[in-house]
């Protein structure tokens, strides 16, 4: 199934809702994606029929627990083909968390005062925090490639900051500006001189087809709810080596081969990163969420929202010139469906709430990319971003409110 994506939107229940008596207009999949019917329909019947704890039990409803939970891993790995299948898939809670795993059980093995890593500018919190935390703690230098004026990645000094160098993580878009970056073309620098390279793939993933061997890298981190899917349940995949390198990040059941009064030995495969009950009804969902977008094609959605997102820079051109300054790539060119602006002397949480009195969902704020904002003199914007449920419609209702919104305050 592919092509006509508003037929997709009688899929979409909150969609059906009125706010402030308007239709529901959602520009907010950035933030959180909205979901499917079948997402929700799939964790319903796990609760209603096959409600259990996983991997120990030997009764038949925790057997088809522990089948379906298995089977999300399963799907996860063939979604983003993964040369290693399911065992090289780990569930955690979400990116952050997944960032916080391979931060602290990479990077605390081989990370020390001699060492260094290379980071971004347009980093997410959840790619700075962690590491930030650990060099508090072991005294690496954190290297960061800067942004240039036209919201792109400066590669120019890219083979200086990876001398002596063991890991480069980076987004692979942008949340804030929509700049999709160079990710293959990053990792065979990186790995020409034997650096690690990590991906935020939390929007990447969420609309672009992934094949994680083709972008030769060692690792990705992404969560379920901006793929359509629920809360609180997020996946990392790396490389067998890589993996192997790792040291748990938790401790508790489900991680462990053996515990006596002297210690404890881990369990010998990726189980060992994932201490206590792990969120199977999330799995189910997440695993409902990934057949529902590969019914779609992912090729599909992606070309359905370049195509929104070059009508909408189009049309915003028109609204407020001079004053409504797009913080991203002005063109189709390397960037995908996140729209972050910025209306001279308005404050975004202001705009937003017109826009919300007009039925539109966007993000104010710094969007978890404090550093980024502070590159570009800002301390917020508004973030208009698409899903594969969004029509040109949308983006009717989105100019007249943002009209609306500049006669206002003008």
């Amino acid at each position: 199934m592919s092509g006509d994506f508003s037929s997709l939107r009688s899929d979409i229940p909150q969609l059906t809702r009125e706010v402030h008596g308007r239709r529901l207009v959602y520009l907010d999949s950035a933030a959180t994606s909205l979901t499917p019917r079948s997402v929700i329909e799939a964790m319903d019947q796990y609760y209603e029929r096959h409600h259990s704890n996983v991997h120990r039990a030997v009764y038949l409803t925790a057997e088809e627990a522990t089948a379906a939970f298995e089977g999300a891993r399963a799907d996860i790995a063939s979604f983003i083909s993964a040369p290693g299948g399911a065992e090289e898939v780990v569930f955690t809670h979400g990116t952050t968390e997944s960032f916080n795993l391979i931060a602290h059980g990479w990077g605390a093995r081989h990370l020390g005062p001699d060492s260094a890593i290379v980071l971004t500018e347009m980093e997410h919190h959840a790619n700075l925090v962690p590491w930030f935390q650990l060099r508090e703690r072991l005294g690496f230098e954190i290297r960061f490639l800067t942004v240039t004026d036209d919201f792109r990645l400066d590669l120019s000094n890219l083979d200086e900051l990876l001398h002596g160098a063991s890991l480069i993580s980076f987004t692979g878009i942008s949340n804030v500006l929509g700049t999709v970056n160079p990710v293959a073309e990053i990792a065979k620098r990186a790995h020409a001189v034997g650096v690690r390279v990590v991906v935020d793939g939390a929007q990447l993933v969420a609309h672009h087809p992934v094949d994680v061997e083709a972008l030769g890298i060692d690792a990705i981190c992404f969560g379920a709810h901006k793929m359509m899917g629920p809360t609180g349940i997020g996946a990392v995949w790396a490389k067998r080596d890589m993996w192997a390198e790792m040291d748990p990040f938790m401790g508790g059941g489900a991680m462990i081969a053996d515990v006596s009064l002297d210690g404890y030995v881990p369990a010998p495969d990726n189980r060992r990163f994932e201490a206590g009950t792990p969120p199977i009804a999330e799995a189910v969902g997440f695993a409902a969420a990934i057949r529902y977008l590969r019914g779609w094609d992912m090729a599909a959605l992606q070309a359905h929202e370049d195509t929104l997102t070059a009508e909408a820079l189009r049309r915003l051109a028109d609204v407020a010139p001079g004053r409504l300054r797009i913080i991203g790539p002005p063109t189709l060119d390397q960037r995908a469906g996140v729209i972050s602006l910025d209306l001279d002397g308005v404050h975004p949480h202001d705009i937003a709430q017109v826009l919300d009195q007009h039925g539109v969902c966007v993000r104010p704020g710094h969007h978890c990319a404090k550093p980024l904002m502070k590159r570009f003199g800002l301390s917020a914007t508004v973030r208009v971003s698409f899903g594969p449920y969004n029509t040109s419609s949308d983006i009717d209702v989105l100019i007249d409110a943002l009209t609306a919104a500049d006669a206002m305050f003008r």
